[in-house]
């Protein structure tokens, strides 16, 4: 009756049973941007170690581990690497995740997951000096898939 793959035939909600799946090594890499002004980029950048990348970086990583407890139907993965990378351009912050596991399912919302939660990480730190910050483009850029183990 759907194509949605948490949708069964009588149209209810539904987590996909990945059971007969072969383990395969999978990897996810998703983007996010916060848009803020030349000025909160500024400071941003003047800040030392420690400061609001590192943290949005940590809180990336610590939501991809978590990411199956924040949507409902997501499998639970043993992830076997997360990374979270900031870069301050002149008028947003460009964040880029990726996750990888070996498991039957992938790690796309685990990846999708750390990208959102780093831009809501710094736009919490900027917010008392720039109203008008937006996130922005948090979409999936690749996932890839290696089977044979």
């Amino acid at each position: 009756m759907s194509d949605l793959s948490h949708v069964d035939e009588s149209g209810s909600v539904r987590m996909v049973d990945v059971g007969a799946k072969p383990l395969s090594r999978r990897r996810a890499v998703a983007c996010a941007e916060v848009r803020m002004s030349p000025g909160t980029t500024a400071r941003l950048r003047d800040l030392p170690k420690g400061d609001a990348l590192a943290t949005a970086q940590l809180a990336g990583i610590m939501a991809a581990k978590r990411a199956s407890e924040l949507i409902p139907l997501c499998h639970p993965l043993p992830l076997s690497n997360v990374e979270v990378a900031l870069e301050v351009h002149e008028d947003a912050v460009a964040i880029t995740a990726a996750a990888e596991t070996t498991a039957q399912t992938g790690v796309e919302m685990e990846a999708l997951t750390a990208a959102t939660v780093a831009a809501l990480t710094i736009y919490d730190m900027c917010k008392a000096v720039d109203k008008k910050m937006r996130i922005a483009a948090i979409r999936l850029v690749s996932k890839t898939k290696r089977q044979n183990l």
